[in-house]
């Protein structure tokens, strides 16, 4: 009976950790003055225990929701640059980023980033393409390339920091093209790139005011929607020709 008491502590790890999470807001408003929010993400790092060897690595992740979004391939001809295939991929974020403590490939291993998806290339191995598509992978890089360099897809390292292996805090900023819905959030926690420890929870972003009754009005009542935005632009644009009569007499 003793063998089998040490057998089982040998296994258990020396000392346990967990996550302990905080959020600077649970939800995002999007107003018609929206143009951005920044999110302060913070938390402590729980043991029952002295923290044990290896190096310490927090990852913090945020992935709006998936939507549907068409990749189309250009091509130079007769001079000029077209649009000559159009493929559409179906699960990918609509918004992802993904802060460290430090340099990615320190704090994570090749096995546990596949497991966990974390990097964007990870992420979207899992990108529902067309069976007809040969070159998928062409598609899935061109996808990640354009919304980098938009900055809706982000790889913040070093950007976590990390007091005294038991508190870390992060930024990470969303830009004001925001999709509604519940934007999935992560924390990993690592000992020499392996996972030891995972939080999840939800940021909800939502339309309100003035941006929600649009909103709802163009999908729930879309005839009367096109009747008020045609009411509109007339009103507006008599309204200007109106002012410029005013100026030139």
């Amino acid at each position: 009976m003793r063998w089998v008491l040490a057998l089982f502590l040998m296994v258990l790890p020396a000392a346990a950790e967990e996550v302990v999470l905080g959020l600077s807001q649970k939800e995002v408003a999007i107003t018609t003055s929206f143009d951005g929010s920044e999110i302060l993400i913070f938390g402590a790092i729980k043991r029952d225990a002295p923290p044990p060897p290896g190096q310490l690595g927090v990852l913090v992740t945020i992935a709006g929701p998936a939507e549907p979004v068409s990749v189309r391939r250009k091509e130079r001809r007769y001079g000029i640059w077209v649009n000559t295939e159009e493929v559409q991929l179906e699960g990918a974020p609509s918004y992802y980023a993904v802060a460290t403590s430090a340099p990615l490939d320190d704090v994570l291993s090749i096995r546990d980033n596949l497991e966990h998806r974390v990097t964007v290339p990870s992420l979207l191995r899992s990108l529902t393409v067309p069976s007809s598509v040969l070159d998928a992978s062409a598609y899935v890089a061109a996808l990640i390339r354009v919304r980098q360099d938009a900055g809706i897809y982000q790889e913040l390292e070093g950007q976590v920091v990390v007091d005294q292996e038991s508190l870390f805090r992060t930024r990470i900023a969303l830009p004001a093209a925001l999709t509604e819905g519940a934007y999935q959030t992560r924390i990993l926690l690592t000992r020499d790139g392996a996972v030891v420890s995972r939080y999840d929870t939800t940021i909800e972003v939502r339309k309100v005011g003035l941006e929600r009754w649009l909103y709802s009005m163009s999908r729930e009542n879309p005839f009367w929607y096109g009747i008020m935005s045609l009411a509109i632009a007339i009103a507006a644009g008599w309204g200007a020709s109106a002012v410029f009569s005013l100026i030139r007499n």
